[in-house]
């Protein structure tokens, strides 16, 4: 298992109003700032975990990610808040949830005006289409310009065989059509070179161990029909079997580049 910090939420500050879910920017035990992602919010721990998969992966490619932590909602937590769809999403919320580090002072990356370089945006774009993230676009990129480096935000839009848990097999083996809408693909001229690198990188080790540090709580919420257990197993299996087929998602990316440039 990963070793992720585990704290207190001890001060809710303002909601995001920009997330679907309602994440909010909330103050934890440590003193720290985090946006915080709730498992009462619109996908539930589905979110969540999906946050946990995509973040730690984006990291162990190399990529700059605000730190993960778990964060423990008390049942008194935003008592006093006024708005009512906020409480009764923190009353769904109560107990195990996720936090990304806030970067005070960040700006949204613009595709159209910031660069960064070909590798660097070849492992962005490599990482969500091995993840299946449909939400990296132009429109929305979920990067951020934070001490003139480029961050990754927001993962929770990855995995979405999720959703269905059906066809999670044909899922596995996809090429992964959205990746013709990716805000840095006409960047990653290196795509060929990143799938070589990360397919060292990104290890069945370490899908184990990451698959591993999801907390049995998310999945029991995540379906009431199958078993936590039998959830880690497609989860592992779903991510291996991506991982040693990259080259069905990296060729299709590569022509996706191709029709663009």
């Amino acid at each position: 298992m990963l070793d992720l910090r585990h704290e207190n939420l001890d001060r809710y500050m303002m909601p995001l109003r920009e997330g679907g879910s309602l994440p909010a920017l909330a103050e934890a035990s440590d003193g720290f700032k985090y946006v915080v992602k709730f498992r009462g919010g619109g996908h539930g721990s589905k979110a969540l975990i999906s946050e946990l998969i995509g973040g730690e992966i984006a990291r162990k490619a190399g990529l700059r990610v605000p730190e993960l932590v778990f964060l423990d909602l008390d049942e008194d937590f935003g008592r006093t808040e006024g708005d009512e769809e906020i409480q009764d999403l923190l009353r769904a919320s109560t107990g195990l949830n996720i936090g990304l580090h806030f970067l005070s002072g960040a700006l949204a990356w613009d595709a159209a005006t910031n660069r960064t370089d070909a590798t660097t945006a070849s492992r962005i774009v490599w990482v969500d289409a091995f993840l299946t993230n449909v939400d990296r676009t132009a429109r929305n990129t979920n990067m951020l310009l934070w001490n003139r480096e480029l961050w990754l935000i927001d993962h929770g839009s990855s995995l979405i065989f999720h959703h269905s848990w059906e066809g999670w097999e044909k899922a596995a083996l996809s090429p992964f059509a959205y990746v013709k809408d990716h805000a840095l693909l006409r960047q990653a001229s290196a795509l060929e070179e990143a799938d070589e690198e990360l397919r060292r990188i990104i290890t069945p080790e370490f899908v184990d161990s990451l698959v591993d540090t999801i907390p049995e709580v998310w999945l029991e919420q995540a379906s009431a029909v199958i078993p936590p257990a039998e959830q880690r197993e497609v989860y592992r299996t779903f991510l291996k079997t991506r991982l040693s087929n990259s080259k069905i998602f990296t060729d299709h990316a590569i022509a996706a580049r191709k029709a663009l440039i």
